[in-house]
């Protein structure tokens, strides 16, 4: 085999010419303490508020408390790899996750990590997950209607699209429902959902993406997902991954909707994270910044002016109550920061009224702006109606006889009742909940049994979808109660309800 040394020095040339020295340089620290998922580390003096730290054994932190001589790390994932001694490492990077349409369909955990089984996401683009809120200049005042499809929410207290509504009320009362429906009716309206489970069982959570998926709702839907299994710092962060998720179609001219659900539990988990870095505890042992905590994660919802894009981020948080009780600490707290809020009464649960959201309580501080005109002037007289009715149910049990008057009221206010009823998963089209509100305030139903009322409403519906579709072309093209809009309304009930009388 002949060898030419000109070949040889030619390859060894192109190796050299290919070698690059790389230094990499690691801020190293050790850690001297862990306990309860926190970790005690010195030798990290540069590292930054929210800095992410690694782990000899390759589990992640999340720096929390700056100290003189150490760094307080809340650990994510197991922490019983991490032992005293062992070294972690700088990042010089704050918590961040990915954005974008990738997320679109999928279940991802705080740190925006798959946990639905398919692939890795392919993120373009990442957010930090802390963010400071649009500054008020940049914002514009909230006028755009986000539909959720229920009768008793989109007449008597309506959320507009950047409006922060809080659903408050004691467990198994049908939060989480409403919050589902809403989802589910955004379906076709350009708006991306994230719906955020903090301490949820998973089973909970499965439920919920198989509901979703059902109604078609997981294509413009994504979940964050740290459930009661997963450490206190991923239910405390959830919130604000989702959040930064959902910023990115804010800031891109589009329109979002987030639920935390729930509040109450992300104020647990970050009450155990502050007791365990011994941050001083104030009252019912939350740390002093809890209403911080809420304020700059709820900020975040906004409707930007033209300027910035015009989009919007709207949430929902939800709260759970102990007892009924709305002054709690929380409660207080959250309801202090929202622009209104929707009580849901355990007593009206059990009493069979679904949704069962007490109208009294329940308001929202956007009001009509964030309504249609056309639901604006059949909503007005709804609420004073129900307040009248439940006043006089409540005195007309210990009045044995009463006059005309105050027993039409009654029965009006009876109807009314079961008019606002309505089933989990049936959002309804905003002319639809107009026709039947305006049916029961305008005294169509007065001489229809109570018991009927259902049937009416389910055969209405199913007219107006086909016998007065020219109907509902003009009330989309009016979106108001003008002359001619009530003048085929009120045609169309009188003959409807002559229709449905003479059937039986």
């Amino acid at each position: 085999m002949d060898i030419k040394p000109s070949e040889i020095s030619a390859i060894i040339k192109k190796q050299l010419g290919d070698f690059e020295t790389r230094a990499t340089s690691y801020e190293v620290g050790t850690v001297l303490s862990m306990s309860d998922g926190i970790a005690r580390v010195y030798g990290l003096a540069q590292v930054m508020a929210g800095e992410l730290v690694e782990f000899e054994s390759g589990v992640i932190g999340m720096a929390m408390n700056l100290e003189e001589d150490n760094v307080g790390v809340a650990v994510f994932g197991e922490d019983f790899s991490v032992k005293e001694g062992d070294q972690v490492k700088r990042t010089q990077r704050l918590a961040s996750v990915p954005v974008g349409e990738c997320l679109l369909g999928r279940i991802v955990d705080a740190l925006g990590v798959t946990i639905d089984g398919n692939a890795p996401i392919q993120a373009k683009e990442f957010r930090p997950i802390e963010s400071k809120a649009p500054g008020i200049i940049e914002r514009q005042d909230v006028h755009e209607p986000l539909q959720t499809g229920i009768k008793v929410i989109d007449a008597l207290t309506p959320i507009g699209r950047g409006q922060r509504e809080l659903i408050i009320g004691d467990r198994k009362t049908g939060k989480t429902a409403l919050a589902i429906d809403t989802i589910i009716n955004q379906r076709g309206e350009s708006v991306y959902c994230f719906y955020v489970a903090i301490g949820q069982k998973r089973s909970t959570v499965v439920e919920i993406y198989e509901t979703l998926k059902k109604y078609g709702a997981m294509e413009y839907t994504t979940i964050v997902a740290a459930t009661a299994s997963d450490p206190a710092p991923m239910q405390f962060l959830a919130a604000y991954s989702a959040t930064a998720m959902a910023e990115f179609y804010r800031d891109s001219g589009r329109h979002a909707l987030i639920i935390y659900d729930d509040l109450s539990k992300q104020a647990q988990s970050y009450r155990q994270l502050s007791l365990l870095l011994r941050r001083p505890p104030g009252r019912e042992a939350y740390p002093g910044d809890i209403f911080y905590l809420h304020s700059r994660l709820l900020e975040r919802s906004a409707k930007m002016n033209s300027k910035k894009g015009g989009g919007s981020l709207t949430s929902l948080p939800i709260i759970e109550t102990q007892a009924g009780d709305v002054s709690g600490y929380i409660p207080t707290n959250v309801i202090s920061i929202t622009d209104g809020q929707i009580f849901l009464e355990s007593d009206l649960f059990n009493a069979g009224q679904r949704p069962a959201i007490n109208p009294g309580i329940s308001v929202s501080r956007v009001g009509g702006d964030a309504q249609i005109k056309a639901m604006k002037q059949t909503a007005g007289t709804l609420r004073l109606d129900l307040a009248q009715y439940r006043e006089l149910a409540a005195f007309s049990q210990f009045a044995s006889d009463l006059d005309a008057a105050t027993r039409r009221q009654l029965e009006r206010g009876q109807r009314l009742m079961v008019v606002i009823k309505q089933g989990i998963h049936v959002p309804l089209a905003v002319v639809k909940q107009v026709v039947i509100i305006f049916a029961g305030t305008n005294g169509y139903l007065d001489d229809i049994a109570v018991k009927k009322i259902p049937d009416f409403e389910a055969k209405l519906f199913e007219a107006l979808d086909s016998t007065y579709a020219e109907f509902v072309k003009l009330f989309y093209k009016e979106k108001a109660l003008t002359e001619p809009v009530k003048q085929e309304l009120n045609k169309l009930l009188t003959d409807f309800k002559r229709t449905f009388q003479s059937l039986g």
